[in-house]
């Protein structure tokens, strides 16, 4: 099918399916979604959760408590927000059962940058997947049910039709009174369509902001007189007015309303009736105008928290269900936030180093969370990851005590993801005959932006040292490992040796066996073996030799009974992968002549340099990065 068969195909879809009001009531006979409020048809778009047993994923069951969580496939695009989403989820749960909710303002409160503006995006374009009945030609796009008197029609509107009585609480608008005066009080000249919510068309769904403080007035939410219609209608006619409001065009839908707390209380008063009452007052002097809709706002803190301290506005504060929406504390949410968003832009095959986007996700997480108690802030940002740090960091907590001592307002504070991805978007740009980005640019952009940001000298104090005390010597070790690991051709074979030889030794040594070496015919005798493990051991400072070589042949002994006898790969266990390293790594001497980019004194080395350089260039860098990241670890070694 061509694609404009398909945007024809999806334009007729959408057109309004017209009925008489009998029809109507038969339709909801048989179909309860025909009369479905606002919550339930948002429910109906966001459609069942996934469940997720997170006793089954190591990571997840660090971070959720081995807890069963839902996930929502409609919200799979916005990362590290389960807690949000299913307190929205709830708030339009509650309010489909007809419980306080439905009478309450949905107030998305948040830092600058953490989220609030898509989640109020994603809102409004699941409303648009469900449809909904009105009147045809109602300016405010009623219900058909608000013809009936709730008093006298709604038992046999329950008994005929199954519509319970709870759904007939909203009044008539004053068109639709008119019209029925119109038609002598008969209201099966009524017309019934069916419509699609829509952003574009402005129906069912709109957005208001705060305008000038000055001449702002409640037309902007309610509508106002149309004076092109008064040669026609008198003032207080239905049909001379302009059902231009927000509160208008987003009845039976969302209205969105930004920097809520930004506005004039005078002009935030309709939302009250419009809300507790489900109807409101127009500017002229006819009935009031009916609303069946959410309201969805959304501010930052401190417009929030000079409100609430307002005493004035104790009516609106008890009719507000707030969800926070922090800033993501996990680096590996925060890292698929900037590839969505780099997925979005011309930067999308850019050449992107390893571990670049990692550094920055670091950074952020770090700058929104608050100091822990006798534990270091790059321990409690891997925790909140899902890490394991228990070989390497005995003092790190537990994720819940973290979060204990943190209390709940962490991740309200902090650099937003906007600033984390300007500061990738200059990294990216930073060299001008090469659009791509790596983590040594990244944190000297870093250091450039925090001068300019002119934070206070506390914080830009504070930024300044987790990149010198956090960021840049674990990428120092980082790439020192990926130039090592492109350096031994058989790097993994190499390793995998000097593994099944400690474990051969460590198993003869615990059993205070002599050992013949096979190739050789040596014979090595406890004291022998302990000298060649103490060669491993020692240079990554193992203290207990005794229970290390223990554990170690224990876990393999373990691991053989899994595996028809074979030795496991020697990456398999982290404690003896690390000590493995430090071994392969300790004499760097050697590959100083290789990884440089010097003139090289042979042949041998230019092969050896190049074959370096093209599994570097199989690792994700570019032949400038590799350049760059070479002489950056050189100089950081000097150094050190």
């Amino acid at each position: 099918m061509s694609i404009f068969a398909r945007y024809q195909g999806r334009y007729e879809a959408a057109l309004a399916e017209e009925m008489s009001v009998q029809d109507y009531l038969e339709l909801c006979k048989r179909d309860r979604s025909a009369y479905a409020s606002v919550a339930e048809r948002m429910l109906l778009a966001i459609g069942n959760p996934e469940t997720v047993d997170t006793r089954s994923d190591h990571r997840l069951s660090r971070i959720f408590a081995n807890k069963m969580i839902r996930r929502y496939p409609a919200f799979r695009d916005l990362f590290g927000m389960e807690e949000v989403i299913e307190n929205i989820v709830s708030y339009f749960r509650h309010a489909a059962q007809g419980l306080e909710e439905k009478k309450q303002i949905l107030y998305l409160l948040g830092p600058v940058g953490g989220g609030k503006s898509s989640l109020a995006e994603k809102l409004k374009y699941l409303i648009e997947k469900v449809p909904f009945y009105a009147i045809k030609d109602s300016p405010v796009h009623e219900s058909p049910l608000g013809l009936f008197n709730p008093e006298e029609d709604a038992t046999l509107l329950e008994d005929d039709y199954n519509i319970p009585r709870r759904y007939l609480n909203t009044i008539m608008s004053p068109w639709a009174v008119k019209r029925l005066h119109e038609f002598g009080g008969d209201i099966t000249r009524f017309r019934v369509v069916k419509l699609y919510p829509s952003v574009l068309s402005q129906i069912a769904v709109s957005k208001t902001e705060p305008g000038d403080e000055n001449n702002q007035d409640i037309s902007s939410l309610v509508g106002k007189i149309d004076i092109r219609k008064l040669e026609t209608f008198s003032q207080n006619d239905p049909d001379a007015y302009s059902y231009s409001g927000g509160l208008c065009l987003a009845n039976r839908g969302v209205l969105e309303f930004v920097e809520m707390f930004k506005a004039p209380i005078k002009v935030l008063h309709p939302l009250l009736t419009a809300t507790q009452e489900s109807n409101y007052k127009g500017t002229e002097g006819f009935g009031a105008i009916p609303f069946d809709g959410l309201v969805l706002a959304h501010s930052n803190e401190a417009e929030w928290l000079a409100f609430k301290n307002n005493r004035n506005n104790e009516a609106f504060l008890d009719r507000i269900y707030i969800v926070k929406v922090p800033y993501s504390l996990r680096v590996s949410d925060e890292i698929r936030i900037y590839e969505k968003l780099l997925v979005n832009s011309s930067l999308d095959k850019a050449p992107c180093a390893p571990d670049t986007l990692r550094m920055m996700g670091q950074f952020s997480v770090l700058s929104r969370l608050k100091e822990p108690e006798n534990s270091s802030l790059f321990s409690k940002m891997r925790i909140y990851d899902g890490e394991n740090l228990k070989d390497t960091d005995p003092k790190a907590k537990s994720y819940q005590e973290y979060r204990d001592y943190a209390g709940v307002d962490e991740g309200m504070t902090g650099l937003s993801t906007r600033f984390a991805f300007k500061i990738l978007s200059k990294v990216f740009n930073f060299d001008h005959r090469e659009i791509a980005a790596n983590p040594v640019h990244l944190m000297y952009v870093l250091e450039q932006q925090i001068e300019q940001e002119q934070f206070s000298p506390e914080l830009e104090e504070k930024y300044l040292r987790y990149i010198k005390e956090y960021l840049s010597p674990r990428y120092a070790e980082f790439i020192g490992k990926e130039i090592q690991t492109a350096y031994l051709e058989s790097y993994s074979e190499y390793g995998q040796n000097i593994f099944d030889r400690y474990v051969l030794y460590a198993d003869f040594w615990i059993q205070d066996q002599e050992f013949r070496d096979p190739n050789t015919g040596e014979m090595l005798d406890r004291s022998a073996l302990n000298d060649e493990l103490e060669k491993i051991e020692k240079p990554a400072g193992i203290s207990n030799p005794k229970d290390f070589r223990n554990e170690v042949v224990n876990f393999v002994l373990r691991a053989r009974a899994k595996h028809d006898g074979q030795n496991p790969s020697w990456t398999s266990y982290e404690k003896l992968r690390a000590v493995i390293e430090k071994k392969m790594f300790s004499n760097t001497e050697e590959l100083l002549p290789v990884i440089s980019f010097n003139t090289k004194a042979s042949g041998d080395e230019q092969k050896k340099h190049q074959d370096f350089l093209n599994r570097m260039i199989a690792k994700g860098y570019t032949e400038k990065q590799v350049r760059l990241l070479c002489e950056w670890y050189l100089r950081v070694r000097k150094s050190s």
